[in-house]
């Protein structure tokens, strides 16, 4: 009859391909990570190893995959692109970019709190308890830049429980702007004795909240614990700028001079 056409059933490979572009997508794949050789991946999927050789020789097309002579396939590690282009380097080192990314924050790691808490499952919620037992013990190393990746991780994992892909992916290609923006902060924060400890019991609280199921109270825990990080580094450089003009004002006076 007219008008009809015939239903194609899909490839093999094809469906092989897209289940596995989705384990990336979800983040259930990530970058760097080893697949399971081909002979495994074929039995799950009951099919056979052409198929899923065919598959895999899609994505390593696509850029998705990389094959490594002898030692198996990976999720590509260049996955998200190449970040060190002149503005990524502008907001690394840029006083004003630092704050801006702080701010950019709030949008991001309460909204990924928000659906964690919302939609997280039990082992989301024990992968981000491990990532605070890892965050307390960075901190009592006196580490910083050891700190700041155990807080990045523990906000990324926040992000994947988010069960939100533009959520994760989004923190997963800022990752290294954000790792640099949270060791900067740490770096100030300890200038003041009570500040490292404050926020520590935010980061707690906001645990609390996420793996407790409160939506509301987790995306606000987030928002404050951002608030008071930019209400004390704005505070610390305005000490900063006092003192230097103060520095400026005795370098100034002529020698000798008496005040």
């Amino acid at each position: 009859m007219a008008g009809y056409q015939r239903i194609r059933q899909p490839r093999l490979a094809d469906v092989i391909q897209e289940q596995l572009e989705t384990l990336i997508l979800e983040g259930t794949l990530a970058p760097g990570q080893k697949l399971p050789p081909e002979r495994e991946l074929a039995t799950q999927f009951e099919v056979s190893r052409p198929s899923v050789r065919e598959a895999i020789q899609k994505l390593e097309a696509k850029g998705l995959l990389v094959r490594r002579q002898g030692g198996g396939t990976y999720v590509s590690q260049d996955i998200y692109g190449e970040l060190a282009n002149p503005l990524f380097e502008m907001l690394t080192h840029h006083s004003e970019g630092q704050l801006d990314l702080l701010e950019f924050r709030y949008a991001l790691e309460a909204m990924a709190a928000y659906y964690a808490a919302l939609r997280g499952t039990d082992a989301d919620f024990a992968e981000i308890r491990a990532a605070y037992v890892d965050v307390e013990k960075a901190h009592s190393t006196d580490d910083v830049p050891l700190e700041a990746k155990a807080i990045t991780r523990f906000h990324e994992l926040v992000a994947q429980a988010s069960h939100n892909v533009v959520i994760l992916h989004l923190f997963r290609v800022m990752k290294p702007l954000l790792i640099q923006n949270v060791q900067l902060n740490l770096e100030m924060l300890y200038q003041r004795s009570s500040a490292p400890e404050r926020v520590g019991q935010h980061r707690k609280y906001l645990l609390e909240c996420i793996v407790s199921g409160k939506p509301q109270e987790a995306r606000s825990a987030c928002e404050q614990h951002l608030a008071y990080l930019e209400e004390t580094l704005l505070d610390i450089r305005r000490e900063q700028s006092r003192l230097q003009r103060s520095l400026r004002r005795l370098q100034s006076k002529p020698s000798g001079s008496k005040t």
